[in-house]
């Protein structure tokens, strides 16, 4: 709801300092798009054998990278540089500063609740009932359509379907039970829950400092510094050992060892550049976002001596070596949406926009291909695998276009 009362932080605001970044960016849309259905690619894996090892993740301190320790990142950085759209475009239309901070929070409310619901999931479920996985997803997914699907502002029964959808989720709360007998908690709050804390930590950044970013940029540092103590050296040991400052920030803010936040502020940092540049020629700005790329990976490389490339530890050349991939990968989405070549990513185009709804999918089509007992095939492995996999994700896509059609599209 809009209000008038701001707080001083918020003062000063004029539509015309942000500019570019009150229009809705396709080129963000697309590499959100491409990566999600990456992300469903690499998280179906696991049905089919003889994967190539490129394709998997690698092990926690296994000195390396593979596609499925890629795509989480580059969502975080991809979510990053929507954040000064969202915001700005937030303002533009009027609302306060506090409602805006408390949008953020709603958000991340949402993120960490599917978050702890999809991660109690993952270890099966014997529930006090009777019930098993498949039941319990199909029901998660219906009550996360229920509270937080995109209603039509008019629609009279919206706040029955959401009590409805709460009221099942409290109900799998309390019948929930592990395999070993064990009640619904958050454990570590699953990638979503990962991905909402790194959300509210940008935003609400964001939001108090969008008219200082050298702030941000310093606060950017600041959480590689908290990674580069908070990170296993290629030693063993640790730059910081024992409780400190730096460990209880960390863990008061849910920030683990900044990994996550380090990818989502540099997408935040990334929008701000191209707003500050956007007046430059085409050319011009190619080769800044070309010597960022480069300094990216110079910095990973550098890091590289000290720490290894893992994504399990969350280690600094796994974030700057997947942020020089985004900046480039970006700037070649940009290159093309001004080329008028991004038009051929049209028929992917609900998987930028419906995201979370994307995500959703396959929880529902693995449950009711546990109904119907349908499993992979023994022959399906090798390339003939990764075709099955491929196909899968689009069929996630080609079922989030027909619910999103017929008004089933998560919002938070």
């Amino acid at each position: 709801m809009k209000t008038e009362p701001m707080l001083k932080i918020f003062k000063d605001y004029s539509v015309s300092d942000v500019g570019l970044l009150t229009r809705r960016n396709s080129a963000i849309d697309v590499f959100r798009g491409l990566v999600m259905l990456l992300m469903v690619f690499v998280n179906d894996l696991w049905t089919v054998r003889g994967v190539p090892h490129f394709l998997e993740h690698f092990s926690t301190f296994e000195d390396g990278m593979g596609l499925a320790d890629i795509v989480f990142p580059m969502f975080l950085f991809a979510m990053g540089m929507s954040v000064p759209y969202a915001v700005e475009s937030r303002f533009s239309k009027g609302f306060s500063g506090e409602s805006t901070l408390g949008h953020i929070f709603s958000r991340t409310f949402a993120l960490l609740v599917m978050g702890v619901f999809i991660v109690n999931s993952e270890g099966g479920v014997d529930s006090v009932i009777g019930y098993g996985t498949g039941v319990y997803r199909v029901l998660m997914v219906l009550a996360f359509f229920l509270i937080w699907n995109a209603y039509p502002k008019d629609f009279d029964a919206r706040r029955w379907l959401q009590t409805a959808g709460i009221a099942i989720l409290i109900f799998l709360a309390f019948t929930f039970r592990t395999p070993d007998g064990g009640y619904i908690r958050a454990g570590w709050w699953g990638i979503l829950g990962l991905i909402g804390w790194a959300y509210v930590f940008c935003s609400t950044a964001y939001v108090l400092l969008r008219k200082k970013p050298l702030s941000l940029l310093l606060l950017w540092l600041a959480l590689i510094i908290i990674n580069m103590f908070l990170t296993r050296l290629r030693s063993g040991h640790f730059l910081l050992t024992g409780p400190t400052f730096i460990n209880d920030m960390a863990s008061a803010l849910n920030l683990g060892n900044g990994s996550a936040a380090i990818m989502a502020m540099m997408g935040v940092l990334v929008s701000l550049a191209e707003k500050n540049i956007c007046h430059l020629k085409g050319s011009v700005r190619l080769v800044i976002a070309t010597a960022g790329s480069i300094l990216l990976l110079i910095a990973a490389a550098v890091s590289h001596n000290f720490w290894i490339i893992s994504k399990n530890l969350g280690s600094l050349p796994w974030c700057l070596y997947v942020g020089a991939l985004s900046v480039a990968f970006y700037t070649i989405l940009r290159l093309m949406e001004f080329s008028d070549r991004l038009t051929w990513f049209h028929p992917l185009r609900c998987s930028g926009l419906a995201t979370l709804t994307v995500y959703m999918i396959p929880y529902l089509l693995y449950s009711i291909s546990g109904f119907l007992d349908l499993h992979s095939p023994q022959w399906l492995e090798g390339p003939v695998g990764l075709v099955k996999c491929a196909l899968f994700s689009l069929l996630c896509l080609a079922v989030t276009t027909l619910i999103v059609k017929y008004g089933c599209r998560l919002k938070i």
